[in-house]
């Protein structure tokens, strides 16, 4: 805790992130592997929801790392923080150092300047054991030394002037540290254990409402979504959440089996990406010479598109620039389509990246596509305003429950979702909005049962996704200018 504070006071952050946009609409809840070893509570980052506004709060509660195979989640902080500077984000972790974790042999290293630098990735801090090199003298943390992650996210241990080891050469350390690789999909995917009834994975979406007040829009898991199993239980996950809302998942073809965008379709049918709640990408994205997931900068992307529209969501994520350097495989190899191939995974239901004056997102198809073609199951930019009015619509409602079941409430129920369809259709959001009450469709017995029925129809612009302008050539207008006409 903070000490008390009196008087005039001075924090400084770095010049490379600049403040978030706040995107209001549904968050962003991303699962995955974070660097917990170099948090400030690594024992409060595990299969807990992590709220994050900005770049700071992020690594402050999570760690960062530009290994982004190793640590997932460290991408959606790169992407969502530095490339498109927007939040809020929901992380959870599932990296748990209880489980996934390996001990290090003691070894010996040589004290230089007061400092001694560890060689080993992911050490945890708190399990240091640490003795002077010429004896068994056990050191303290922050007694006789304190430790610092260093740019390279390699552990150095400062020995105190007046702690025991600062006149030593050399320490020897046992220690232990976490193990990324030992992250399976059953630890993504999660669920509820019997015994203690804790939630753990993508069983803690159902936590994001009563965590942080505000229901989820995206489900993400970058490095893991393209894993069929991992996917399916993300797909699973976005209905009936908490019983009542509804939200859609990112999910990426696995670009290390899927090197031509010729085998996308095949490998989306048979791992079954099918569903309408879901957005299928390829490839990866490459951004400052690091690979990215596709759904990591999709999903920052939307939230920046969603911001600029007011945060709502029913304008098309397709055709926006994604701010990245190019699109590729994930051992580097560049992927530069054209239109026609870009098109052609479009017309399967795959979202990909087109060099279209500038690396743009190109796609309005959910996964569903082209089995389904119910237009609000089809169209992306349909399927996501229906999830978020419906979502909103229960808040805002919310107030109204358990009041008592005349026609004042049912009047001003119906006028007000009206005035508030209206508002969006006069911004341009929406081509129509308007609700309706019957009363042939609320029998007696269900109004003394509690029941109100009112039926609400929406309808969001549906993309410009094909412009045809027929050129002719008109033998008239030639003949006019060359003077045939006088």
């Amino acid at each position: 805790m903070e000490g008390y504070k009196h008087g005039a006071y001075v924090r400084e952050v770095g010049s490379g992130v600049a403040a978030p946009v706040a995107n209001e609409t549904g968050l962003h809840v991303v699962f995955g592997t974070a660097p917990i070893h170099m948090a400030e509570e690594p024992e409060k980052a595990v299969n807990r929801l992590v709220v994050a506004g900005t770049y700071e709060e992020a690594v402050s509660q999570l760690g960062y790392s530009e290994d982004y195979e190793r640590y997932t989640l460290c991408q959606v902080m790169d992407a969502y923080f530095r490339l498109f500077t927007v939040g809020p984000v929901v992380f959870c972790n599932v990296l748990d150092p209880a489980k996934h974790r390996k001990e290090n042999e003691e070894k010996e290293y040589p004290v230089v300047g007061g400092q001694a630098t560890l060689d080993l990735p992911g050490v945890l801090p708190g399990s240091l054991g640490v003795k002077c090199g010429s004896g068994d003298t056990e050191l303290v943390r922050d007694v006789d030394y304190v430790t610092e992650f260093d740019g390279s996210g390699k552990l150095v241990l400062t020995f105190l002037p007046s702690g025991k080891g600062a006149s030593e050469s050399a320490v020897r350390v046992t220690s232990v540290s976490v193990d990324p690789e030992a992250v399976t999909e059953a630890d993504v995917i999660g669920g509820v254990d019997v015994e203690s009834g804790k939630e753990t994975g993508l069983e803690l979406v159902r936590r994001v409402y009563p965590r942080c007040g505000r229901f989820p829009g995206f489900i993400m898991a970058p490095g893991w979504s393209q894993k069929r199993n991992v996917a399916a239980v993300m797909a699973a996950k976005c209905k009936e959440i908490n019983g009542v809302f509804r939200c859609e998942c990112l999910a990426d073809i696995d670009t290390e089996e899927v090197r031509k965008y010729t085998e996308c379709a095949r490998w989306k049918e048979e791992n079954g990406y099918l569903s309408e709640s879901m957005i299928v990408l390829w490839p990866m994205a490459l951004a400052e010479g690091k690979r990215f997931y596709y759904s990591a900068v999709y999903g920052a992307m939307t939230a920046q598109a969603d911001a600029d529209n007011g945060s709502v969501p029913s304008f098309s994520p397709s055709n926006k620039g994604l701010r990245i350097d190019g699109a590729v495989l994930a051992d580097g190899t560049d992927v530069d389509l054209d239109q026609p191939e870009a098109n052609a995974l479009n017309g399967q239901g795959i979202v990909t990246i087109l060099n279209n004056g500038g690396l743009r997102s190109w796609g309005n198809n959910t996964a569903a596509y082209p089995h389904v073609k119910e237009l609000k199951d089809r169209w992306i930019n349909c399927r996501r305003a229906f999830s978020w009015w419906g979502n909103d619509f229960i808040v805002t409602c919310r107030d109204r429950v358990d009041d008592p079941a005349n026609y004042r409430l049912i009047e001003s129920l119906v006028d007000a979702e009206n005035i508030r369809g209206n508002s969006y259709v006069q911004q341009g959001k929406f081509a129509g909005i308007r609700m309706e009450y019957h009363k042939e469709e609320n029998e007696v017995e269900d109004l003394l049962e509690g029941r109100i029925l009112v039926r609400q129809y929406l309808a969001p612009y549906t993309p410009a996704e094909y412009i045809l302008n027929i050129l002719s050539f008109d033998p008239a207008l030639l003949e006019n200018a060359l003077g045939g006409g006088n």
